[in-house]
């Protein structure tokens, strides 16, 4: 007579992944005017998600931003990693009978409280020019923001980031900081 024991398989909640697949993006700005003043930005981003474990993720960042006037021509070149907290607002599944998180979810996202990915993040790297024309200089800030997922690997992303970054402009180096709205197409 044989018996069956039942399974004691242990069910894993996250699982470490570097370097998968997806998400990754691609970003790009243009901006030309003719009066006050005179100018043409070009700004161009590129990233893709490092290292995810649960809610968290890692992304690196590539940033090129062009600016030219008639007076001056300046480039910029960033580097950085994006370390990121997904749906951050659910440590707040508290009290049982009416959880706050769901409250602000609702809130926030109106009928798409359940498909709304909102995340915290850190900037943190380098950029070029920055202590003078050659030399790099480093870059900080932080994020909040919110992902739609529309469809497998298809998501709509809007955020808002500060950063604070060391540059060299006419021969003079700086703090420059920077308010930046994104919105765009994550794959």
């Amino acid at each position: 007579m044989a018996t069956a024991l039942p399974s004691q398989a242990v069910a894993v909640d996250s699982i470490p992944e570097f370097f998968p697949l997806r998400p990754f993006n691609f970003d790009v700005s243009f901006n030309q005017r003719t009066f006050a003043p005179e100018t043409r930005v070009i700004a161009v981003q590129a990233g893709l998600t490092a290292f995810r474990y649960g809610n968290l993720e890692v992304r690196t960042v590539y940033q090129y931003y062009s600016q030219h006037t008639s007076t001056f021509i300046t480039d910029q070149n960033s580097l950085y990693l994006n370390p990121r907290w997904n749906n951050f607002i659910d440590v707040l599944d508290f009290p049982k009978e009416y959880p706050i998180n769901r409250m602000i979810r609702h809130i926030l996202f109106g009928p798409l409280e359940d498909r709304a990915v909102p995340y915290l993040g850190a900037l943190v790297g380098g950029t070029i020019p920055g202590r003078d024309a050659d030399s790099p200089g480093y870059l900080y800030g932080g994020q909040v923001g919110v992902r739609f997922p529309v469809a497998r690997g298809f998501s709509v992303d809007m955020g808002l980031q500060y950063i604070r970054l060391e540059i060299d402009f006419k021969n003079k180096s700086d703090l420059s900081e920077q308010w930046l709205f994104t919105t765009g197409v994550r794959f």
